[in-house]
């Protein structure tokens, strides 16, 4: 796999992905080198924790109209962090850009604007949360890819941030023209579908 080739691209699991916290799992892709990867889960949402209870959690006070706001399950790894995958009308100083619409930040003043307690700064027009991100060794994504436990998809802000989540793996499958209910029954076979975050 050409290095930076899958950044800015999702990742769809298939059956053949052999980790139970990545099944049904669309990645957004981030950054793809030769050093390894790195990327989000959009659509896994926790059961547990809403963004209101994340910023009570960390002292903040929201406005009216965003607590109910789902939170990701980014990933396994530094699953206490915050991450923001965000349009790019909104940028701070330490905000990377993915592509030319998509960034990502890291920083505590990217959830206080998620809040919307700075009347003089607008959060960003799209904004997707996660607590923690996917991570790979250098080669370790490439070795997964040879085993078809990921498809690759392109991008694009409905799959990121406006479909229901819980419609977005089928909505990628189908943007590659593939039916994603055979990968549905060959999980169903292993008694192995369960999309619940614990």
């Amino acid at each position: 796999m050409t290095p930076d080739r899958l950044t800015g691209r999702l990742l769809l699991a298939t059956p053949d992905m052999g980790d139970p916290r990545f099944e049904h799992a669309v990645i957004f892709i981030c950054q793809h080198d030769e050093d390894g990867a790195m990327g989000v889960i959009v659509n896994k949402p926790l059961a547990e924790l809403d963004l209101g209870e994340l910023l009570d959690q960390l002292e903040i006070a929201p406005r009216e109209g965003v607590r109910a706001r789902s939170v990701m399950f980014g990933g396994p790894v530094h699953t206490e962090r915050g991450v923001v995958l965000h349009s790019l009308d909104y940028r701070l100083d330490e905000t990377m850009p993915v592509t030319a619409d998509i960034g990502l930040s890291t920083t505590r003043e990217a959830l206080v604007d998620l809040a919307g307690l700075d009347a003089a700064r607008h959060p960003p027009k799209n904004a997707l949360l996660a607590l923690g991100y996917a991570g790979w060794g250098a080669g370790q994504l490439d070795g997964e890819l040879a085993q078809n436990a990921w498809q690759v998809c392109d991008a694009d802000p409905a799959l990121l941030f406006e479909l229901d989540r819980a419609r977005v793996w089928n909505a990628a499958f189908a943007k590659l023209g593939v039916s994603a209910a055979m990968f549905s029954e060959a999980w169903s076979s292993t008694g192995e579908d369960d999309r619940t975050v614990h």
